[in-house]
């Protein structure tokens, strides 16, 4: 009884508040798709940016590419292409427009070449990749460019109005879109749910065994 009066009100906890990280996301996926569609580019920055946020821009990619290395796709190595964006207002950004395979040898580049017409894509907000700890930038001339990493900061030595996120294109039917086939929101409303289904389940599972171990003591 001591065990389960004090890990019930915990599980319980829980489960209340996964429902209620469920409820805050979807009222923050309603506000950002209205105001994706209500506000400009400019003004979505001037507010403030979220990672996670949907997005969508007109504009034209420009020459600025830099090559993610060490990226793998069905076991096989390759890049993901990170191409700064110019919407027609508001500062540029970098799109990262997925993957794309290596070519057998390091002394090759792969092709990442993208049309410079004005196009409209769209996606979501993303972090820049960054290792997970600090590790030293590699330096290089000429685009595209290498590199293991790709902090803000050394994004915006080249581009310095960019923002501290970048867009990942929603699928591969986007204009300059490679293999953008992206792990789903790991975090999404259905994954909230499911984790308070999860605590609510060890609740009445505890609540089951208390009854049951209360019943046999009795009995005896």
């Amino acid at each position: 009884m001591l065990f389960s009066g004090l890990f019930l009100p915990l599980l319980l906890g829980l489960g209340v508040w996964q429902l209620q990280r469920a409820e805050f996301k979807q009222q923050q996926q309603g506000q950002w798709q209205q105001q994706t569609s209500e506000l400009a580019w400019q003004q979505l920055v001037e507010q403030g940016l979220d990672a996670g946020r949907p997005v969508q821009l007109n504009g034209s990619y420009g020459n600025t590419t830099w090559l993610l290395d060490n990226r793998t796709r069905d076991g096989m190595a390759g890049y993901e292409v990170l191409t700064v964006f110019y919407p027609l207002q508001g500062p540029a950004l970098v799109v990262n427009r997925g993957w794309v395979v290596a070519p057998r040898t390091r002394q090759q580049l792969p092709e990442t070449s993208v049309t410079q017409e004005q196009v409209e894509i769209s996606g979501r907000l993303a972090d820049f990749p960054q290792p997970p700890v600090l590790a030293a930038v590699q330096a290089g001339s000429g685009w595209p460019r290498r590199v293991q990493s790709l902090p803000p900061e050394v994004a915006q030595d080249e581009v310095p109005e960019l923002p501290g996120l970048i867009l990942r294109l929603a699928d591969q039917n986007q204009p300059g879109a490679l293999r953008a086939d992206w792990a789903p929101d790991r975090m999404a409303t259905a994954t909230h749910y499911g984790y308070a289904t999860q605590w609510f389940a060890l609740a009445l599972m505890l609540t089951i065994l208390t009854i049951v171990a209360s019943y046999r003591k009795t009995a005896d």
